[in-house]
């Protein structure tokens, strides 16, 4: 039964990537370093949801006509889970269209362990820059991109790097949640940090702490009337990208509550992707 399981969940996956097959890259082939508790049990699938990561992937799809950009995508899903359709397939045709190399990251959901989500990041960013030529793209034009969840996973790298190789040149935040206090995702921070975090780990993963003069560039989406993750956490994190002289493009759209990723009933969708990418185009090195 479970690998019934596993191969419709391998078909769903194809189907929503338009039958693109990706190169798949174990990202820790000989083990992580912090271990997330979920080592030893099989991933659940349900549909395009992946539970209980354990062994995270690259999904690479190269750009047939690369223009050197690449973008390493973390779906959302609350730490619990990862929506790999409306947050990841969906885009590949758009960005390889582009000339863009779009990589679907398969990380670990933390599971209480706060070390994964960065450690993930830093080593999926050193990945991809250091086989840059063998996918057609520049070593200084690696981005990371995340939606909800996600969206904190992707400001975690792109602030809490700890290398020069490890730091995105770029980053692009759908409805991410970024702050740890009261305007959180509740689910997504007790998934991250457990029910009773210390104030310091609090402090620690509200993102917005840790923007400085350094920090990548930032493409920002989001709609108003996002009921799940308060927009208060995209505002908050770009009050900390202008103060510290940051560039950034804040995009706040009236309706689309929250999860509609790349799904064409978002009502500003054209907006959106028009938007997306008009500032790819500006950020081109």
């Amino acid at each position: 039964m479970k690998k019934i399981m596993m191969i419709l969940a391998t078909a769903v996956f194809c189907l929503s990537a338009g039958g693109a097959e990706p190169i798949k890259v174990k990202l820790w082939p000989d083990g992580a370093p912090t271990k997330n508790g979920h080592e030893g049990k099989p991933e659940r699938w349900e549909g395009a949801k992946v539970y209980e990561v354990s062994d995270p992937e690259l999904w690479i799809y190269p750009a047939k006509k690369p223009n050197g950009q690449c973008i390493v995508d973390a779906p959302g899903g609350g730490y619990k889970y990862l929506s790999t359709d409306n947050e990841g397939t969906m885009m590949i045709d758009w960005m390889n269209t582009r000339g863009i190399t779009f990589v679907i990251l398969k990380y670990r959901v933390p599971n209480g362990h706060w070390e994964v989500p960065a450690e993930d990041a830093r080593e999926a960013i050193k990945y991809m820059r250091k086989n840059a030529s063998k996918y057609g793209i520049n070593p200084n034009e690696i981005g990371i991109m995340g939606s909800s969840a996600g969206g904190h996973f992707a400001a975690t790298a792109a602030t809490m790097y700890n290398t020069t190789e490890s730091r995105p040149d770029f980053q692009i935040l759908l409805y991410p949640v970024i702050s740890m206090k009261e305007i959180t995702h509740p689910g997504t921070r007790e998934h991250l940090l457990g029910k009773n975090p210390s104030k310091e780990l609090v402090e620690k993963y509200t993102i917005y702490n840790h923007v400085d003069k350094n920090t990548p560039p930032a493409f920002i989406v989001l709609a108003a009337d996002d009921l799940a993750v308060p927009p208060m956490n995209s505002i908050l994190y770009v009050e900390a990208l202008q103060k510290n002289g940051i560039p950034y493009s804040f995009h706040m759209y009236p309706s689309g509550g929250h999860g509609f990723g790349f799904r064409d009933t978002f009502p500003y969708k054209h907006e959106f992707t028009t938007e997306l990418d008009s500032w790819l185009r500006s950020i081109k090195k």
